[in-house]
This record gives C-alpha cells, structure tokens and sequence, in this order.
C-alpha cells in the first residue's frame, strides 16, 4: 500500500495530526507521536498529564467511528521542499496483546521521552492504512 518514498518519509517524520470525527460529525484534530509497522501506523497513549475519569476524546470518536485521517507534513521557507502524505482508513483501540506491545516497543525506540513512561497498561491507536496519498518532493 505505502510506497517507498511514502514510507522513508513516514519514518523522518517526527509529529502527525490524527483527525478523528464525534458523534455529531465535528472534527477533532490532535498532534500525535507515531510508528509504522508494516501497513499499520500505531499512536500510545501516554503519561502526559490528562483527565482519568473519561477516555480521550480521540478513543471516544474512534469508539464512535472507527474511520480516521493521519497526516505527517514537511514545512519550509523554500515552498520547493513542502511535501504531506495523508493515511486514512479504519482505527482499531489495542488495550493488549502482542501487537500492542510491539507498537509500544517501537515507539519507546522511535522516541527516547517514551523510555520514561509506563506504557505497557495504556491503549494503542492501530491505524489500518487503506488509502495513501502524498503530494510534494517526499
């Protein structure tokens, strides 16, 4: 599904936005750190200071509707180099499991902050890549 070019760009990338939808049709919009493994890209919920008494607004529109847009962007002065690559497709909530825990392992690996943090109890966002569209010099 990813070519190439898409998947070396995808691996410098250091932020993504992941778009998500409420039950009422309005967006939510969230920069997220991230990992692709394979056809999958996979966002932790980590330890950063956040409400406990309800799930996050982005596990609750995934709960609600499953279908999710990622982007990874590269921005420059010299609008030559400015270039995205836009994921979408079905997100799935990994609360355990083998692929949950490598999803974690590569991104304690990909980001050192993640090293610190206490990851193995908390869900992982598995983005399903069904569509992949990149525009720019990847």
């Amino acid at each position: 599904m990813l070519t190439e070019p898409q998947r070396q760009f995808l691996a410098a990338g250091r932020v993504a936005r992941l778009a998500t939808v409420d039950t009422q049709g309005a967006p939510h919009l969230v920069p997220v750190c991230y990992a692709v493994i394979e056809e999958s890209l996979y966002i932790t919920v980590d330890e950063k200071p956040k409400r406990t008494d309800i799930p996050l607004k982005r596990i609750r529109n995934i709960l609600a509707n499953p279908m999710v847009a990622v982007t990874v962007d590269r921005w420059d002065e010299d609008w030559s180099r400015l270039a995205w690559v836009m994921l979408r497709g079905p997100a799935e909530i990994l609360t355990d499991g083998s692929e949950h825990d490598r999803a974690q392992a590569e991104l304690r690996a990909r980001y050192p902050q993640y090293r610190a943090m206490d990851l193995e109890t908390l869900p992982v966002i598995a983005l399903r890549i069904r569509h992949a569209l990149g525009w720019g010099t990847l």
